[in-house]
């Protein structure tokens, strides 16, 4: 694949911050990725995302549904969400790419941003909708609005069905790895980096399939019982951060330092944080068999290398956390309605799709599990550039 086809970097007036803005690839005029805000956020990381979002909507194409897939692109902001001058930047970084917005990149909450903020931000900045671009690709956009309205208005057990997808689909990447290695799910243990939006749906979906939670870490340190963490009260104990309420904590509940996740004596290990979260000198520590990549890019590619060589399996992001996504333009596009029992069943059989055949591909390849992702995207682009004009 080729170099990306824009790539941007916005200077704020006001605090002289860094945006960026990289599109990898369009198609039918359109690419899809979030927009993120971390201290510290770079173009090369925008970029990586960037091509991740191109392989996430080929890999859930299917020439039987009504979902087109999009190209790829990633919104990136060097900046604290928490620090007090955040919001006005994100504002003034949603006006200044207004133009790309409402012609070309869809957008929404990432690593550090809701999609309340967002929403509310963009219309701050002006804007009809983030995901305004794609509308002209609707068969009834005032009906695939409404339908989609509904859905971010559906809550199971207080939390929201579009916080809840990614995580359904995360759970069913690490279960169905579990089911092809022969593992029960009672008695697998799992840790996790993050109980924000992806890892918090994720911690609830693995717990009510059998499996227990001994770890997981939030900006304060890692919360541990080896005898198993009560995730429900731990997600109605979170801010908006996914920071945890100390005071929730259970008399067996232990306190360690931030990185503790890591070596937790875990069968499951799901960074679901930050990206860079394991690198070539922290990797060691780790003891899990599966490594489930809910957050973006979190393995270093050195890392992964030495993981694969000691026997762990890194299932990658660009499947594994693709689930979120999928799920915006299968209600969009009518694939499925506004119900949650009709999208987690929609979700759970396309990841189990997916994640079964990229197994399969790296065993009979006999590479990585990420090796055989790209060969899946490499299989379809040419299908997809047949029916929808790739790259153009």
């Amino acid at each position: 694949m080729a170099s990306p086809l824009l790539s941007l970097t916005w200077t704020d007036h006001i605090t002289g911050r860094q945006g960026f803005l990289v599109v990898d690839r369009l198609v039918r005029g359109v690419a899809s990725g979030g927009l993120r805000m971390r201290e510290g956020c770079t173009l090369d990381e925008v970029t990586g995302l960037a091509r991740g979002m191109t392989m996430k909507e080929a890999l859930h194409y299917d020439p039987g549904s009504r979902y087109v897939p999009l190209g790829g692109a990633k919104g990136g902001i060097d900046c604290d969400p928490h620090d007090p001058a955040a919001y006005p930047l994100l504002v003034r970084y949603l006006r200044a790419m207004r133009p790309h917005i409402e012609s070309f990149w869809t957008t929404g909450e990432d690593l550090g941003l809701t999609q309340d903020l967002v929403d509310r931000a963009a219309a701050e900045a002006g804007l009809v909708s983030s995901i305004q671009a794609v509308y002209p690709l609707l068969d009834d956009e005032a009906q695939a609005r409404r339908r989609l309205s509904a859905a971010f208005a559906v809550e199971v057990d207080g939390i929201g069905l579009d916080e809840l997808v990614g995580g359904c689909g995360v759970a069913e990447a690490a279960l169905t790895a579990l089911d092809r290695a022969g593992v029960a799910h009672a008695g697998t243990r799992v840790a996790l980096q993050g109980l924000g939006t992806m890892g918090g749906a994720t911690a609830r979906f693995l717990t009510r399939a059998g499996l227990t939670v001994v770890a997981v870490a939030d900006i304060k340190g890692t919360i541990a019982n080896p005898a198993g963490l009560d995730v429900e009260a731990l997600l109605a104990a979170r801010d908006s951060h996914g920071t945890v309420d100390r005071s929730a904590l259970r008399p067996g509940d232990r306190e360690l330092p931030g990185d503790a996740w890591l070596s937790a004596d875990t069968d499951v290990l799901v960074p679901a944080a930050v990206s860079y979260a394991i690198d070539a000198g922290n990797q060691e520590r780790i003891t899990a068999r599966w490594v489930v990549e809910a957050a973006n890019m979190p393995v270093r590619p050195e890392a992964e290398l030495l993981l694969a060589g000691r026997g762990v399996t890194v299932l990658p992001d660009v499947v594994v956390n693709s689930g979120t996504n999928a799920w915006w333009w299968w209600t969009l596009f009518g694939d499925i309605g506004a119900d949650a029992e009709e999208a987690f069943a929609h979700t759970r059989r396309s990841m189990r799709s997916l994640i079964e055949r990229m197994l399969a591909r790296a065993m009979a390849d006999g590479t990585t599990p990420r090796a055989a992702a790209h060969a899946l995207v490499a299989d379809r682009l040419p299908v997809i550039a047949e029916r929808f004009g790739w790259y153009r």
